[in-house]
């Protein structure tokens, strides 16, 4: 039987302080939650992964494990590593349109002379700040 193969090329920040397992595990939450991955879609396997972006293996395995203990795949021995769950939401019918919005601002961020890193300060700095108080 052939499965779905993921799309997902996993990339990682070097400079980020963010060790490396947990880059590909919230890059996995992030295609989940944006829809780009679904139920039965076949992650790479670790050799794919490791050919790709020239990291241990020993990282992958700890990825994809942290991965299955939160119920998002499931490892299929022989077979490799398959999503079985969705995080996306109604939500995502927007997403395009916000997209497009936010692809705007990006540009707009670059020719004011942002790098990504400051795009990505002003960007968090503002989603925190909009943050709703938390419930006493």
């Amino acid at each position: 039987m052939d499965y779905p193969k993921s799309t997902i090329e996993f990339r990682l920040n070097n400079r980020s302080g963010i060790p490396a397992y947990f880059q590909i595990v919230q890059q996995v939450r992030q295609a989940l939650r944006l829809g780009f991955l679904v139920p039965g879609d076949q992650l790479p396997t670790v050799r794919e992964v490791v050919s790709k972006i020239a990291i241990n293996p020993n990282t992958v395995f700890k990825a994809y494990r942290e991965l299955e203990m939160e119920g998002l795949v499931e490892s299929r021995p022989g077979l490799g590593t398959f999503i079985t769950v969705t995080l996306a939401d109604d939500s995502i019918a927007y997403h395009d349109s916000l997209r497009i919005k936010l692809i705007e601002w990006i540009r707009e961020s670059r020719i004011v002379g942002l790098n990504n890193e400051s795009i990505e300060a002003l960007f968090l700095s503002t989603l925190y700040a909009l943050e709703p108080e938390p419930k006493k």
